[in-house]
């Protein structure tokens, strides 16, 4: 038997404080930055 929504379920809900992280728009368009001169990076090195 599948116990997908049951592990779902039983899954740890976000804090208040983390929900407010992930909404910031700011921490957001930093995050997208960083990563994408992660991935320019390994394209440099790598060509």
């Amino acid at each position: 038997m599948d116990d997908t929504q049951r592990r779902i379920d039983a899954a740890p809900l976000p804090v208040a404080r983390e929900l407010r992280r992930r909404r910031n728009l700011i921490l957001q368009f930093l995050r997208f930055v960083r990563l994408n001169w992660t991935m320019y990076r390994l394209a440099r090195h790598h060509h």
